[in-house]
């Protein structure tokens, strides 16, 4: 029953990093918090293997959005290169700082940050700013310095956090959400084999962990993400995009609540 969980977070993350771009992240994280508590995992390391292996599976369901998008004109490589060393620096320097934060208090911080998405997605929308200049080099490498270290310690890639940056600088929203796809690729290859690494001589861990990496559950839902991210680009295309974000801003809502209140020990 354990690995039927996994497919089913695998799945339902797959269809929301299509369509938003996110990478999944915001629903794995939480879903597998709840997932190794259920199978009673040491909770100390708990929410730590949930970010780890949340990195983890969004380098393949990265990919799989990101050539969804690249097929349809959404990706800018030109910012992508110019983003993709400070993405993978602030991803390493995310895991270690995560790593020394203690369980409980990390998952009241991505309970906290889940429902800070969860607002902006339901109140603020992102702004296109066409025909704005792009900001300078610096500029962006220092924003994907940023954000691949916040990314690194919420388990995500960063959508939520590159779509809005990237309508400030001057991109559409197609182009936004496509591109954010692709850097989610350097944050989760760099976060992953940081929380693989600095998890190696960690107490507690379960079997078939590779760090704060759980194997298993990696691949069930690595397997099932690419697939359904594919599906996911397709209806972002297709579908009402204000009625999807609100549904996925409820959803982050109740998960991010839960989340908190279960780190700082109410639930």
């Amino acid at each position: 029953m354990l690995y039927v969980w996994f497919v089913i977070a695998g799945a339902f993350a797959g269809v929301c990093a299509g369509l938003f771009g996110v990478g999944g992240g915001m629903i794995i994280v939480p879903a597998l918090v709840w997932i190794f508590t259920a199978y009673h995992f040491p909770p100390e390391v708990v929410t730590h293997l949930a970010i780890g292996t949340s990195l983890a599976t969004i380098v393949v369901t990265s990919i799989s959005s990101m050539t969804a998008h690249n097929k349809r004109g959404g990706v800018r490589w030109d910012i992508w290169r110019k983003m993709g060393l400070g993405l993978v620096i602030g991803s390493l320097i995310g895991a270690g700082v995560a790593e020394s934060i203690d369980g409980q208090a990390l998952k009241a911080i991505i309970g906290g940050g889940a429902l800070l998405v969860a607002i902006k997605m339901l109140f603020f929308s992102n702004k296109e700013q066409l025909g704005k200049p792009l900001p300078s080099t610096g500029v962006q490498f220092g924003a994907g310095t940023g954000i691949g270290l916040a990314s690194s310690i919420f388990g995500i890639g960063g959508g939520s956090l590159t779509v809005p940056f990237l309508n400030w600088a001057g991109l559409t929203m197609k182009q936004s959400v496509g591109t954010a796809a692709a850097c989610g690729l350097p944050i989760a290859v760099a976060g992953a084999l940081g929380f693989a690494w600095f998890g190696q001589n960690v107490e507690n861990l379960p079997e078939g962990t590779i760090g704060f990496v759980h194997i298993s559950a990696f691949l069930c839902i690595s397997v099932i993400s690419f697939v359904m991210a594919k599906v996911g680009a397709k209806l972002a295309y297709k579908l009402p995009a204000l009625m999807l974000k609100r549904a996925f801003g409820v959803l982050l809502l109740f998960a991010g609540g839960q989340l908190l209140l279960s780190g700082i020990g109410v639930i």
